[in-house]
């Protein structure tokens, strides 16, 4: 991303404006680390996996202990049927959630029409904000040129500003410097990303468009008395940019989660089978009269074994849906509003009437001032 000098580039660095916008994809420790992977990093297939053995690992553990019993066939048998009835009604619910998003694809000629004027506009504009010819076509290069857009929006903004005030200048540059930092993180994820990856929409997500909607159009409003007219185009310029971003962040998670819940369909059909084939074989080992036609030294691993792959199904159900719930919530807001952040948090403080809108520390914001 190329990137303009700006009037942020001074002698002495400016501190961030801290974001209270939800706490995004933040990874503190080991064990948020280990959260994140497991809810979205991971790849889903390995999830499952991870989840399968967990199941044959603590069958093993319950038997070895003495909690259950490979050895009672009426009971084995009635898992089986039980297990064959579960895989069935879950094989149909993947088969339900597979039309819904092959109804999304179905349009009449009105609609698909609308729909394509939509995405055209919405590149012209991008195209029009970045001063290119053309938007890019590849999803990761698009965000990567609205990011750039944003990043140097930001740096005329800190330029216009750079005559003003100390008292406008100071928080101004202050929002600046956090959106040059968040943009910089942002275009260095997206470079090694490629769309229909989790790397590309998770970084997306993380970025918190809407504090920075939000924090602009208040620092905007405060100030617009004392801005100048070069300053007060900047600002309405960067905020363009980033409803721009917003757009196309909402458009390709959409386009991704539809990927995921297909790709999703498929893999539950494909595990579905082997699943019910297992049940079946376990009904079998004990379908003799005289008992398990396995030793009783090899059965606990035998049956264990076939359980894990009964259950891989529904180990998938589990990883795509714990990733697709994730991003879902995370991008809950449309828009500067903020569903997840504290009610107690934030730089600005406004009441009824209050045009200049006076800073306070840890002040309820009023979202959505225009």
């Amino acid at each position: 991303m190329t990137t303009g000098s700006g009037a942020g580039e001074r002698d002495e660095p400016v501190e961030p404006m801290e974001s209270f916008g939800a706490n995004i994809g933040e990874r503190t420790n080991a064990l948020r680390r280990v959260q994140e992977w497991f809810l979205v990093d991971g790849d889903r297939l390995f999830v499952a996996a991870l989840l399968s053995i967990a199941v044959f690992l603590s069958m093993l553990a319950l038997g070895e202990v003495g909690l259950i019993s490979f050895a009672n066939d009426d009971s084995i048998t009635r898992l089986a049927g039980g297990m064959i009835a579960g895989t069935f009604s879950l094989v149909t619910l993947v088969v339900s959630i597979n039309q819904l998003i092959l109804s999304r694809e179905f349009t009449a000629a009105g609609e698909a029409r609308d729909q394509i004027d939509g995405v055209v506009s919405f590149r012209r504009d991008v195209a029009k904000a970045a001063a290119v010819p053309a938007a890019p076509a590849a999803p990761t290069k698009l965000l990567e040129l609205i990011v750039a857009t944003i990043h140097h929006r930001a740096d005329a903004l800190d330029d216009a500003v750079s005559d003003h005030d100390e008292a406008v200048r100071g928080p101004i540059a202050s929002y600046v410097a956090g959106l040059r930092e968040s943009t910089e993180r942002l275009d260095d994820t997206l470079e090694h990303a490629q769309f229909g990856t989790v790397k590309a929409v998770s970084a997306a997500v993380a970025f918190d468009d809407a504090w920075q909607q939000y924090a602009g159009t208040h620092l905007r409003h405060r100030h617009e008395g004392a801005l100048s007219e070069e300053a007060t185009a900047a600002f309405d310029e960067l905020l363009g940019a980033l409803q721009l971003f917003a757009v196309a962040r909402e458009h390709f998670k959409t386009t991704y989660l539809q990927r995921e819940l297909t790709r999703f369909s498929q893999l539950t059909i494909y595990t579905g089978v082997p699943a019910i084939l297992s049940a079946l074989l376990i009904g079998f080992v004990f379908a003799d009269l005289t008992g398990p036609t396995l030793s009783i030294a090899v059965l606990p691993y035998v049956v264990s074994a076939l359980v894990a792959v009964v259950v891989s199904p529904l180990a998938l159900l589990v990883a795509y849906i714990l990733r697709t719930a994730t991003v879902t919530r995370r991008t809950a807001s449309s828009g500067p509003m903020l569903p997840q952040k504290d009610p107690d948090a934030g730089p600005f403080d406004v009441s009824y009437g209050d045009r200049d809108g006076r800073a306070g520390p840890g002040d309820v914001p009023a979202a959505g001032e225009e």
